[in-house]
């Protein structure tokens, strides 16, 4: 869609900017909480860098960065430096849509329903899909305490993923 696809496209080149860093920390100064790409990645070292930087230079918010980019050695590196912000939480995505959980740091992993959650100490079920995708008062993402979150499967391409797994079986 246009309207998500136009504001990806101008993010791409738009933390490449000299100012960014400092735009950045200007729009997110005061802001109790922060979380990093509500779609997308770490694609690129730089961009680690910078990220690193703003969360740096805002001590007073929390950070939540959701990530793949684990997998990519030089970027890795830079992300668990942000780890060691008393301020960001780095949560490692895994691959899975079936709870497969990761062995390195806070990490998240996806159900396909609520129902699948096994509770145990240091995980944590998302529950924003009882409040129409919101986070309320919850604070887990944000939580270095939380290894991992559990997240029930949503939108329309998972719901397309489970319906063909479910076809072939």
């Amino acid at each position: 869609m246009k309207n998500v696809q136009a504001p990806r496209l101008h993010n791409v080149e738009d933390w490449k900017r000299d100012e960014w860093v400092s735009d950045m920390v200007e729009a997110i100064k005061g802001k109790p909480l922060f979380r990093w790409f509500d779609s997308g990645d770490v694609y690129d070292v730089a961009l680690a860098v910078k990220i690193k930087e703003v969360m740096s230079l805002t001590p007073e918010t929390k950070h939540w960065l959701p990530t793949r980019s684990y997998k990519i050695e030089n970027i890795r590196n830079v992300l668990f430096e942000m780890q060691l912000l008393e301020n960001a939480t780095v949560r490692f995505s895994s691959d899975s849509v079936k709870g497969g959980r990761l062995n390195i740091g806070p990490n998240s992993t996806i159900v396909q329903y609520a129902e699948d959650f096994i509770p145990e100490r240091g995980v944590s079920l998302c529950r924003s899909f009882t409040r129409d995708g919101k986070c309320g008062s919850c604070r887990a993402c944000w939580s270095k305490d939380v290894e991992t979150i559990v997240y029930p499967a949503h939108g329309h391409r998972m719901n397309r993923v489970y319906k063909e797994k479910i076809m072939t079986v």
